[in-house]
């Protein structure tokens, strides 16, 4: 009988501080981009007339060590109104040799470190070095784990929240933690005035930022939106900015905000100028001016989570933390 890990909430939080997850992210995002991972295209089950669904995100790596990983996610945007996070479910680490599992580790904390964490990655890749002005869109889980890691990624001296609840904004800015402030506005195009980086983390299906919103030089990492339906960005956004995503594959099938400019713009795949990893890499260019408008895409990877939960799962080992069951 094999032994099973188990890793809560709490565990993840304390394991995957988010300093260590935006190295992690970097290395991890470098070998997807040179081959050494494998993932497919997730699946996502959509129930018809169900406004949740489930996704299932399968990873594998071969070095240093093998492993496979599975994350299976149901998004609830009900939850919002519930005050918890909208992503529902586990991490499955299997060992790469025998096929054993050996970690469940809870998908809620491994998604909002590891999401923010690569904002982080690509706002050190793509915004200006003089950026200071932070505008974060959003006042959820993960407005909360991006202000976090912008904190990492760049040296801000004043950030910017907006959110469709006045309510909630006036709350996160008072309870920030952040080294610098943080001050809750009344509009989106008040949030992004100056901004010279902006994160997008709403689960609004209608744009929210609009081009003549945003200031010459800005980064946008538009998070909110992972599904072809729905986006955070209008078309005049995408169109003219240089875009880069997470993954091609990903962005040409679930990206909402790539795929309505599509559709309304004319923009087509080589308007994706580069994958993060091909920027860390070197194999592609990031940021060419210091006026260029620049636009990181996130839909997350099944690399990323398999990263961190065995990240999580190493840690958790050396200090013995989390629950051991027979399995």
């Amino acid at each position: 009988m094999s032994e099973l890990l188990v890793l809560g909430h709490d565990d993840v939080e304390r394991l995957l501080p988010m300093d260590e997850c935006v190295e992690l992210m970097e290395t991890v995002l470098a070998d997807l981009a040179r081959g050494s991972v494998w993932q497919p295209l997730r699946f996502v089950v959509r129930p018809p007339e169900e406004p949740s669904l489930m996704g299932l995100m399968p990873a594998h790596r071969s070095a240093p060590a093998p492993s496979y990983g599975l994350k299976v996610v149901c998004i609830f945007p009900s939850n919002a109104e519930r005050g918890i996070d909208l992503h529902q479910g586990g991490v499955l680490l299997f060992d790469g040799e025998t096929g054993a599992l050996r970690a469940l580790v809870d998908a809620s904390a491994v998604t909002a470190t590891r999401t923010a964490a690569v904002s982080a990655v690509a706002t050190r890749l793509l915004a200006r070095k003089d950026a200071r002005r932070l505008a974060l869109l959003g006042s959820g889980v993960q407005a909360r784990s991006h202000l976090q890691a912008m904190a990492v990624a760049g040296s801000f001296e004043d950030a910017r929240v907006w959110s469709r609840t006045p309510e909630r904004a006036a709350t996160f800015a008072a309870e920030a933690q952040a080294p610098f402030p943080v001050e809750a506005v009344e509009t989106a195009e008040e949030a992004l005035h100056e901004a010279d980086v902006v994160v997008t983390a709403t689960s609004s299906p209608e744009p929210i930022v609009r081009r003549e919103w945003l200031a010459p030089g800005a980064h946008v990492n538009a998070v909110g939106s992972s599904i072809p339906t729905a986006r955070e960005l209008d078309a005049e956004t995408v169109a003219a900015a240089a875009l880069f995503a997470d993954a091609r594959e990903s962005m040409v099938n679930e990206g909402g905000d790539y795929l309505f400019a599509v559709r309304e713009a004319g923009i087509g795949p080589d308007h994706i100028r580069a994958e993060l990893g091909e920027v860390l890499i070197g194999s592609r260019d990031g940021r060419r001016s210091d006026d260029e408008l620049t636009v990181f895409k996130s839909l997350g990877l099944a690399v990323e989570d398999l990263a961190s939960a065995e990240h999580v799962y190493a840690r958790a080992l050396a200090e013995g933390a989390g629950t051991t069951v027979p399995f």
